[in-house]
């Protein structure tokens, strides 16, 4: 007998963080010649534990119009970002590796760094 699934319970894989930036995003060329643009965004916890108060979030943008808007952010900036979780797998000292990263599928700035 199939078990039925209600909207609520379906499984879903989406992301929603406000954050700063941390470091100028950079751009980089993978070994398939795909251009991506690559952030960490620095999250505070809303119930912290100890003396951890924020995560580091690493977030990829591949195309479209998020990865022009990420472009022009810098260090400091305050932003939102939608997207997905992706464990990315690479080659790193002949060992294979992964990371966890939230890929970007909207990118907006809330305030700019040095700005009140």
């Amino acid at each position: 007998m199939a078990q039925t699934v209600s909207d609520d319970q379906r499984p879903d894989n989406q992301v929603r963080l406000s954050g700063r930036v941390s470091g100028d995003p950079e751009q980089r060329e993978m070994p398939s010649g795909d251009r991506m643009w690559s952030f960490r965004l620095v999250v505070p916890r809303a119930q912290p534990r100890g003396r951890q108060t924020v995560d580091v979030v690493d977030c990829a943008v591949w195309g479209g119009r998020p990865r022009h808007t990420v472009a022009r952010w810098a260090d400091g900036d305050l932003v939102e970002v939608e997207g997905a979780l992706r464990r990315r797998f690479f080659r790193s000292g002949g060992a294979t590796a992964s990371r966890v990263e939230v890929e970007v599928t909207s990118a907006r700035i809330t305030r700019r760094a040095g700005s009140a």
